[in-house]
C-alpha cells in the first residue's frame, strides 16, 4: 500500500475525513508575478511538456522551474523537494515518493517539518489525483504533529502542468478549492503558492 494507491473515496474512509468542495479559498489572494525568465521558461516548457506528455516531463518542465522561483522569491528560507519518499505510517498506506514537498524550515537534506503544501502532478485527470494528494497531505499533518510544530492546516495542489487545483487539511476538514487555475493564470498560481508559504503579495 502506498499514496498512489489511494482514491479520495478511501482516503475519505480510511482518515475520517470530510470534504468541502464549495468554497473559492484564495479569491482574495493577489496575483504575484513571477521573474520574467522564470515566466518565459514556462511558457516556452509547455509546449514540450505537452507534447512528451507524461507525468515526469510535466514535473521537470512546468512545475519545478515555478517552485524554485518560489524558493527564490522567499530569499532561501523555504524548502522545497523533488522525489522523495515520505515514510509516516506504512500501516496506514501513508508511504510512497512524493512529486514535491514544501516546507517552512529552510532546505536540508532530508525532509524536515513543519511541511505546509503537497504538490501532485498528473498527466490528464485532476479528480484522479484528490486521494493521493489528500493522503500525503495527511501523513504531512501527522509529521508536522509529531514534530509539535503548531501548524494546524496542509495545502495540498494537484496539477496538469496547465490546470490547477488546490486543497487544504485542517484536522479532519479537507477542503478542494472551487476553482481550477489554468496555466494562462500563471501570476494568479504563482500568488497562491506564495500566499501558501506566507509571503507577503507586494
Amino acid at each position: 500500500m502506498a499514496y498512489s494507491n489511494f482514491t479520495l473515496t478511501k482516503a475519505i474512509s480510511d482518515f475520517g475525513l470530510t470534504v468541502e468542495t464549495g468554497s473559492e479559498l484564495f479569491a482574495h489572494v493577489a496575483a504575484i508575478a513571477p521573474g520574467e525568465t522564470t515566466r518565459r521558461a514556462i511558457e516556452e516548457n509547455a509546449q514540450l511538456a505537452l507534447l512528451i506528455g507524461n507525468e515526469k516531463a510535466r514535473s521537470e518542465l512546468i512545475v519545478a522551474p515555478l517552485l524554485a522561483e518560489l524558493w527564490r522569491r522567499a530569499e532561501r528560507r523555504i524548502s522545497v523537494y523533488s522525489g522523495v519518499e515520505l515514510t509516516v505510517d506504512p500501516d496506514a498506506g501513508l508511504n510512497g515518493v512524493c512529486d514535491f514537498l514544501i516546507g517552512r524550515a529552510p532546505q536540508l537534506p532530508t525532509v524536515t517539518p513543519p511541511l505546509f503544501v503537497v504538490v501532485e502532478a498528473k498527466k490528464d485527470d485532476l479528480q484522479a489525483a484528490y486521494g493521493q494528494c489528500a493522503a500525503e497531505m495527511v501523513a504531512a499533518a501527522r509529521l508536522n504533529a509529531r514534530g509539535n510544530t503548531g501548524v494546524t492546516s496542509v495545502f495540498g495542489c494537484v496539477t496538469t502542468g496547465t490546470n490547477w487545483r488546490f486543497l487544504k487539511l485542517t484536522g479532519a476538514r479537507l477542503e478542494i478549492d472551487l476553482t481550477e487555475y489554468l496555466l494562462t493564470q500563471l501570476d494568479r498560481i504563482f500568488g497562491v503558492l506564495c500566499h501558501l508559504v506566507g509571503l507577503p503579495s507586494a
